[in-house]
């Protein structure tokens, strides 16, 4: 029943939200589960050409509201503005050899140069005989080596139940050309605390800047057009349920 739910009663909000034409976040309430996901850059204030630096924040929140277990989130999908860049010209590299086992300290002390977004994640686990516990642990996002020619990222987290251990997830950015958008990415979400557990929220800013032949160059770059920028994000659940929706942060052109 709550799988039939969650794909047509979320398709139905989504639709709302999307027709105002300027929807900063994304909500949904179905049988005891609420999910939200926003997505905004800074700064607001962007060159109408060329481009300049930029910072992206996306936040998802899954919270249930009547005891009942979460349910398990297996994908993230974003599809973000054509109107923007990724450059990763002279940016330091870290491979997942580097991560491999490691705390979240140790890893961003071996590839603090990489790091190109750092933000929480907090799952629920449910162990068998066991009351339900939060857990949460930093996650990091670095640099890693070219994927077919294109920018890709390592993500880092840490897990202490039922074993302490290092997760990290490999993500490659892909170049579309779909309509508004000129950038994909999708994140595998794997199992947490051995299939037990399932996140509530995963918060990440994405975007850095550097020095390079005497100038400030960015990770994240973009300019401003029809005064706003554009992600379309969409969550997969393990029970095939569905979250897609369309989310504008706005810009003024300078």
């Amino acid at each position: 029943m709550r799988k039939a739910l969650l794909r047509s009663t979320v398709a139905i909000g989504v639709a709302a939200l999307v027709a105002c034409g300027s929807a900063y976040a994304l909500q949904s309430s179905i049988e005891g589960v609420t999910v939200s996901v926003t997505a905004n850059v800074f700064p607001r204030t962007l060159p109408a050409r060329g481009n300049a630096p930029v910072k992206i924040v996306s936040v998802t929140r899954i919270k249930s509201t009547n005891g009942s277990a979460p349910p398990a989130l297996s994908k993230i999908e974003f599809n973000f503005d054509k109107h923007g860049t990724v450059d990763t010209s002279g940016l330091s590299i870290c491979t997942l050899a580097k991560l491999e086992g490691t705390t979240p300290r140790t890893a961003r002390k071996r590839c603090g140069r990489a790091i190109v977004g750092e933000g929480i994640g907090k799952a629920e686990v449910r162990l068998p005989g066991q009351a339900p516990t939060q857990i949460s642990s930093p996650l990091t996002l670095f640099n890693a080596p070219p994927d077919a020619g294109m920018p890709s990222l390592i993500a880092h987290a840490y897990e202490t139940v039922p074993v302490a251990r290092a997760v990290l997830v490999p993500i490659s950015v892909e170049r579309i050309r779909h309509g508004r958008y000129g950038y994909r990415i999708e994140i595998e979400v794997p199992e947490i605390a051995g299939g037990y557990g399932a996140a509530t929220l995963a918060k990440a800013t994405v975007g850095r800047t550097w020095r390079r032949g005497g100038e400030t160059v960015g990770y994240v770059n973009a300019h401003c057009s029809g005064r706003r920028l554009q992600v379309y994000g969409r969550l997969s659940f393990d029970d095939g349920g569905l979250l897609p929706g369309t989310l504008s942060s706005p810009c003024k052109p300078v």
